[in-house]
């Protein structure tokens, strides 16, 4: 891959990957409600889905899923109903205030319920696969070695990807101090339990084009 053709993919990459969206608001929730430690494990969990659907993109497994009416359509309702069902727990959440030590050790449980749940949001988007299959042939230089460009182009985007989502989780904990006041967890909570149904409602609705 020739250095002009990476900065192009390294810009297109640094513009997407600071967007919002369904990722960075649960690693800003997560910050907000269970400290930034916590947040760290949905990043990760994040980031290993992602990482995992650029693979398919990559190997052509993708188009065989971009392809597929019916396997589109499976993931794209799964995920937004794990959405939807996110958001309903906020939503209806009868807590009142936030109150958690960040001293606390978090367990082996926890360490794998948070990165399970940031792998869940991230690979729930089949529109993903629809992008990196899109995205990746402009950049890809056949004469050259595939390994090496994948590697490139996954590495490229791992590492700002996890610079945004860990930044906005350390915003997140650092704002914490406001959401800890009495009552304002609940205001919180309907705030982000109503991004998420939303954003499970348009992942619903949505098609591969």
């Amino acid at each position: 891959m020739e250095l002009q053709l990476w900065i192009y993919y390294a810009l297109a990459i640094l513009i997407l990957t600071a967007t919002p969206g369904p990722n960075l608001l649960l690693s800003i929730t997560t910050s907000v409600s269970s400290g930034f430690s916590s947040s760290i494990y949905t990043v990760l969990g994040g980031v290993f889905a992602t990482v995992g659907i650029m693979t398919l993109s990559f190997t052509g497994l993708g188009v065989i899923i971009a392809s597929s009416e019916v396997l589109f359509n499976i993931i794209k309702y799964l995920g937004a109903m794990y959405l939807i069902y996110l958001g309903y727990k906020a939503f209806t959440s009868k807590e009142e205030n936030y109150n958690f030590d960040t001293n606390n050790i978090i367990t082996s449980k926890d360490k794998i319920s948070l990165f399970l749940k940031g792998f869940i949001v991230a690979s729930s988007n089949p529109k993903a696969i629809v992008f990196f299959i899109a995205l990746f042939p402009q950049f890809i230089d056949p004469n050259s070695s595939m390994l090496l460009q994948y590697f490139i182009l996954v590495g490229t985007f791992v590492v700002p990807e996890i610079f945004w989502l860990l930044l906005y989780a350390y915003l997140g904990a650092k704002s914490s101090n406001w959401f800890l006041e009495k009552g304002r967890a609940k205001f919180f909570n309907r705030i982000t339990g109503g991004v998420f149904i939303g954003a499970g409602v348009l992942l619903s609705t949505s098609n591969k084009t």
